[in-house]
């Protein structure tokens, strides 16, 4: 009885998918559960498994094929036994008898160091001796082989070598787009064309968060199981200026504009298949530790490609850290249809101005880029500076003031 293998119910917002890799050949055996076939929308890859143990019989879909949702890739035969292959040929090694070994051994050493001397070989001479042995005084009576050096002549005339070629040949290597990297270029795109976005900066001296971490990092893994990390403070404290400005936790629907009260953050993931956005639900109501455990995990999902639809779908917020690679400014990118987006940095020491005294602090570069057709400057400079107030002075956060 055969077993088919189905797309995945692919969600409303994705028409359809790309079948990227099959990891069993028509003929292999499959186990339950074993993933047969991986299939990549513009969002996730999903992992298809096998229904029944068996044997792949079909594969209707090969790589690189696009398809829909519930659409057959191939069929499984169930309980039947796998198509043995056949035995690698074992290469006959040709046992190629040297004539002039044998030869030199029916020769004495005088006899070789004559035939040597004439230039003859040694198959060319019948020995005298017993049993056919070559004897000195047969060697005389042999015709001179041809020399294998060629008589003296006039020298060719020497013809200047072409020019090396230099190390590394130019070249190009045309490949397709993945599907996620086509739809995240088409959404950049999207957001550079259907918005006014504008970028507004602002600094945060980081001594004050440092000095909590450094003091409160071993009893807080300790509690909780994951460590205490900067990206959860910012998460708490965009959370809070996302209520204290709703313009910015909102997105425009055609000719109205929709509030959002939640605050569903995305947390931008890089990972081998691309930039992808995770997010976080109602991170309004989710504590330090809560928001570190989910980092961790998406970072762990996105590194193994496990994310799911119910991972990326929404958010209402993004925040992004250029810094975890080393940049100290950038200008992010809006993820429509979200009306703004936080853009961390990394920690920098610089001199800074504290109390009309010149200091060294670790200070670090905002910014938070907005769509200025639902967003004035001023609810944009206000946010972004309250978020540096609520960092600055995390008791803020636990106060909500």
């Amino acid at each position: 009885m055969s077993s088919e293998i189905l797309t995945p119910v692919l969600p409303e917002s994705v028409a359809d998918a790309t079948v990227v890799t099959w990891h069993k050949k028509v003929g292999d055996a499959v186990k339950l559960d074993e993933i047969l076939v991986e299939v990549e929308t513009d969002k996730v890859v999903l992992e298809v498994p096998a229904a029944v143990a068996g044997v792949l019989a079909e594969i209707s879909q090969p790589e690189g094929s696009t398809v829909t949702s519930g659409q057959l890739l191939g069929k499984i035969e169930a309980g039947a036994a796998a198509t043995p292959s056949a035995p690698a040929a074992v290469e006959a090694v040709p046992q190629a008898a040297s004539a002039a070994v044998a030869t030199d051994a029916k020769a004495g050493p005088a006899a070789r160091k004559a035939m040597d001397e004439a230039g003859v070989n040694r198959s060319d001479i019948n020995g005298s001796g017993k049993d056919g042995r070559i004897l000195k005084e047969d060697v005389p009576a042999a015709k001179p082989a041809a020399s294998a050096v060629p008589a003296a002549s006039t020298p060719a005339p020497v013809v200047p070598k072409a020019p090396a070629m230099p190390v590394g040949e130019r070249g190009e290597n045309r490949v397709p787009m993945t599907r996620l990297r086509a739809r995240i270029a088409e959404r950049l795109l999207e957001a550079k064309q259907s918005t006014a976005m504008l970028t507004t900066f602002n600094e945060i001296d980081m001594q004050p968060i440092m000095d909590i971490r450094n003091e409160y990092k071993d009893a807080f893994e300790k509690k909780h199981g994951s460590r205490l990390g900067f990206m959860s403070i910012f998460v708490k404290a965009a959370t809070i200026a996302l209520q204290r400005f709703p313009e910015i936790n909102a997105f425009i629907d055609g000719n109205d504009v929709v509030y959002h009260n939640y605050c569903d953050v995305g947390i931008a993931v890089s990972s081998e298949r691309g930039l992808v956005v995770p997010v976080l639900r109602s991170a309004e109501h989710l504590g330090l530790a809560d928001i570190e455990a989910s980092i961790v995990n998406f970072a762990k999902k996105a590194k193994a490609g496990k994310l799911d639809m119910a991972d990326l779908s929404g958010g209402t917020f993004t925040i992004t850290n250029g810094g975890v690679f080393g940049s100290l400014m950038s200008t992010p990118i809006l993820n429509p249809p979200q009306s703004a987006i936080l853009g961390m940095h990394a920690t920098q020491k610089r001199p800074v101005v504290v109390n009309d005294e010149i200091v060294i602090r670790p200070m670090m570069y905002v910014a938070l880029s907005y769509d200025h057709r639902i967003v004035d400057g001023q609810g944009a400079v206000t946010f972004l500076k309250t978020i540096k107030e609520l960092v600055e002075n995390p008791v803020r956060i636990v106060l909500d003031v």
